[in-house]
């Protein structure tokens, strides 16, 4: 077997010859290029709690067919150590590869090197390119959910939110704003026929309405320690943000006035309800730089803010979470002073955890304690929603997955309603 060996170990050693000769190729530095070429397209910024594509270019200037293994150094938030991918290249050809980032927090991110390991189709060694990282392209902010803010925005243009699981509103008679009398078509409501414009063109002319305008719609978002809680990576508080900024758009597409205030020990944010070009824009901004320690929310100092800062009545949309009776007792007489001047709604977030395991059949002692406690919490939940309804504030009790549907449900809702 000795010749044997001999002859494999000299077929291996001109093997691996080959195919160091190959990757190695002396053109590229007749030429002055790389014989691989790496480009990475990042997006201006992220949204928040969403998929995000980002791509990777390859240019090959090699004679043959390569594979190419990707190994891209993410930003730290992603908590991805070995994020590598396999990409074929053709000879003297090009290759894109994309993947779909999905952050779960604000900020910033900051992308590292993308280092790729070329190898023929021999495989016997791997040739190492690096594309070095740019502070000034390879940082990304990561922005409250735009995505779902110009979704929903698309569908309250064409009237097409019910596709999302928004209900359509049955409005009680009409509002006082008039808008123009046009023709009748089928299906309108003949309560609003204008006889005398009728009698006039000698066709049926109607009275057209439209709901009354430059109403504030304004956003209180609690974070304090009840919103650090985490549901599919998202914080209640991120989730509140996205809800935030899609109903508030919303709210100026239908020609409302949006503001914030963001709270936990003190107001840390305040943009005063407009309906401005860059309105929206500015509460992005200021939705993107929130930032809190968890500390205990002061509601009395929010009331204060908010009863000097607003003089018209408003909807307010309140973004918490009360665990318990006694936690909301303590904070009900600041929540009846809004209530008083303006119509305040309640947001509060459902623990799905607590729902799994009430329907879960339990066979042990261990676990008919556990199924007991977490009946204890939803009842308490329940008991939060009918206290706030007997001192006449509105509350949501919603799943996080279903909060900006149901925001925006609640708002539209009480506008058609003309509670605001």
């Amino acid at each position: 077997m000795y010749p044997v060996a001999n002859i494999a170990t000299v077929v291996l050693a001109v093997a691996l010859l080959l195919d160091v000769l190959l990757l190695f190729q002396p053109f590229a530095k007749r030429t002055g290029s790389s014989a691989l070429e790496i480009r990475r397209d990042l997006p201006r910024r992220f949204s928040n709690g969403d998929e995000n594509p980002v791509t990777t270019h390859f240019v090959s200037r090699y004679a043959i067919p390569v594979t190419v293994r990707v190994l891209d150094d993410l930003p730290y938030q992603f908590q991805a150590r070995d994020f590598g991918r396999d990409v074929r290249i053709p000879a003297h050809g090009t290759a894109s590869d994309s993947v779909q980032l999905r952050p779960v927090s604000r900020g910033v991110y900051e992308f590292g090197d993308v280092n790729a390991f070329v190898e023929s189709g021999i495989g016997l060694a791997q040739r190492r390119f690096r594309n070095a990282a740019d502070p000034r392209s390879d940082n990304v902010a990561v922005y409250p959910s735009f995505v779902q803010m110009r979704q929903y925005a698309l569908m309250a243009i064409s009237d097409r939110l019910a596709e999302v699981g928004v209900k359509p509103v049955r409005r009680l008679g009409h509002t006082m704003e008039f808008d123009q009398i046009r023709a009748y078509v089928r299906g309108d409501d003949v309560r609003t026929l204008n006889w005398k414009a009728s009698a006039r063109s000698r066709r049926l002319m109607v009275n057209q309405f439209q709901d009354e305008r430059s109403q504030q719609v304004v956003s209180l978002i609690d974070m304090g320690r009840a919103m650090k809680m985490p549901f599919d990576g998202l914080s209640l508080l991120d989730y509140a943000i996205n809800a935030c900024l899609a109903v508030s758009n919303v709210s100026i597409i239908k020609e409302d006035k949006a503001g914030l205030f963001a709270f936990s020990n003190d107001v840390q944010a305040i943009v005063k309800p407009a309906r401005s070009n860059d309105q929206m824009q500015r509460i992005l901004e200021r939705l993107y730089r929130l930032t809190t320690d968890f500390s205990e929310p002061n509601f009395e100092k929010l009331a204060s803010v908010v009863l000097r800062t607003l003089s018209q009545r408003s909807l307010l949309m309140l973004y918490t979470n009360f665990e318990s009776l006694s936690g909301l007792r303590r904070q009900l007489p600041y929540l009846r002073a809004l209530s008083r001047r303006h119509l305040v709604v309640a947001v509060l977030f459902e623990n799905t955890s607590l729902r799994e395991l009430l329907v879960a059949p339990q066979d042990t002692l261990e676990g008919t304690y556990v199924k007991l406690s977490a009946e204890q919490f939803a009842r308490e939940k329940r008991e939060v929603v009918r206290e706030l309804k007997r001192y006449g504030i509105h509350s949501i009790l919603t799943p996080p997955a279903e909060l900006t549907v149901n925001a925006i449900n609640a708002y539209l809702q009480l506008k058609a309603s003309r509670r605001i």
